[in-house]
Order: structure tokens, then sequence, then C-alpha cells
């Protein structure tokens, strides 16, 4: 709860990934990569209801392994947020604000949770999400890292995979500024409704990026700024990356 406002966090987990097979019932040190995304989500206090959106009978056996909670949606949803959209059409819980926490992201912390609703007592905004700013210069022309321009109110201008703000003219590298999308979302309850009944859109297409869709649309989407950085199981070199991560993490008693 924030303020008055009661906030969901739904854990899409699909799991016919096309780049990552059955990652949703992989273990990751010790324990199913779900459980650790189950037990951060757990940590943070301003959650009213937390549960999984998944869409078969074995994952839904691995989250019963370790207590977790689930929905069960449909195989053929598109993205996270129209498992969200399915999950709200059930209408087994209500909410002011739904958060759209990815299953394959085990490092999201309550600091980024805060920082992601920060403003969703007061604002106007249709969506929340989060930013980064670049500092590996390999980020910056990769097509795997999405990019976000804001205006002065920190609302979204435009997402892309290619390098934006484009720089015209020659200044020192330390002086360009850029900022990576990080994919986290909260979203109002209307915006969810509304988002339902949107067609994709050429830009969205092009890019594979939903956002655009909303941006498209007129949504407003507030982004804030975060100082974490966080890293997904997309690939199954991520799976070892996330290792190497917990262990040196628990040796320092982290997690």
């Amino acid at each position: 709860m924030i303020g008055s406002k009661k906030i969901v966090c739904i854990i899409p987990a699909r799991l016919l990934s096309t780049r990552f097979p059955q990652k949703m019932l992989k273990m990751l040190y010790g324990k199913p990569l779900l459980e650790w995304v189950w037990d951060q989500a757990n940590h943070v206090s301003i959650f009213d209801h937390i549960a999984f959106a998944i869409d078969a009978q074995e994952t839904a056996d691995v989250i019963a392994s370790f207590g977790g909670a689930y929905y069960m949606t449909s195989r053929h949803c598109p993205s996270g947020t129209d498992r969200l959209i399915e999950v709200m059409n059930q209408n087994t819980i209500a909410a002011d604000i739904w958060v759209n926490w990815q299953g394959d992201e085990p490092f999201i912390t309550e600091k980024m949770i805060g920082q992601l609703l920060q403003s969703c007592a007061y604002d106007d905004s249709d969506v929340w999400t989060l930013k980064k700013r670049i500092t590996k210069s390999e980020e910056i022309t990769s097509p795997h890292v999405a990019k976000v321009v804001c205006d002065h109110q920190d609302r979204a201008l435009f997402f892309s995979r290619s390098m934006i703000p484009f720089y015209r003219d020659a200044i020192a590298e330390e002086d360009k500024v850029f900022y990576k999308h990080v994919g986290l979302y909260a979203f109002t309850q209307e915006a969810l409704k509304k988002i339902a009944l949107l067609p994709p859109c050429a830009i969205e297409r092009a890019e594979q990026l939903e956002q655009l869709r909303f941006l498209y649309y007129n949504m407003r989407i507030k982004v804030h700024e975060t100082d974490q950085d966080v890293f997904g199981i997309d690939l199954p070199e991520h799976l070892v990356r996330a290792e190497a991560h917990l262990a040196a993490a628990q040796a320092l008693e982290l997690f």
C-alpha cells in the first residue's frame, strides 16, 4: 500500500521462451529461479499481493514446491503485460497499481520498486518505469539494450534499440548522455483496461518494444531514474553469470 493505493505485484513467467526454452524451470544457485524472484518480491513491504502469471502445469509444480501463489493464463499471451491483463480480467483481485516484475529478473530490489513507484500516489501518469544512465559504451549501440529519451517532466518521448539521442555535432564523449530502459513497469488499473483494447502499431512492430504502443496511443509514461543495475536471465550464459553473481554476493552476505 502507498497512501490509499493498493499495490499488486504480478510476475509473468512464460514457459516457452524462444531464446532460452523452459528457463523458468531452471535452478539457480541451489534453488529454482522462480523462488529467487518470489523471495525478492516478498522483501518488498508495499506489495499487498504477489503472484505469478503462468501458462504451464510444469511451472505451477515448481511454484507449489516453494509455496508460491499463481494464476493460470493463456499460452498465447504475446507479452507480460497481456498476462497482467488476463489476471485482472479474472476478477479475483483488484488493485490501484499493478506492478509487472518479470519472472526472469531475480535481482530487482525493494529500493528499485521504491524508485519505480515514488510518484504513483500523486502524479497523473498511466504507466511508470525506470531508466539508468549508460556507462558502458557497447550498450549505447547494442540493439539488445532499449534506450529512452524523456521530456522535462521525465515523461517518455521515445524508446528505441538504436542510439538515441543522436549527437549530430562532435562533442566530448563524457558530455554525451544516454539512458537505457529498465524493463520494470507499473500500471494503473485503468491503463491496463485501455491497453487491452489497443491494437499493435507500426513502430512497436519495427522496434519490437511494446511500450511504443503506449506512447503511440498517447498514454503517459513516467520514467524515474535508478542508480541500480539488473540483468535478466535471457540466455543460458546469463544463468552462468547469475550463479557467479550470487556466489560473490553470498560471500559478502548480501543475499
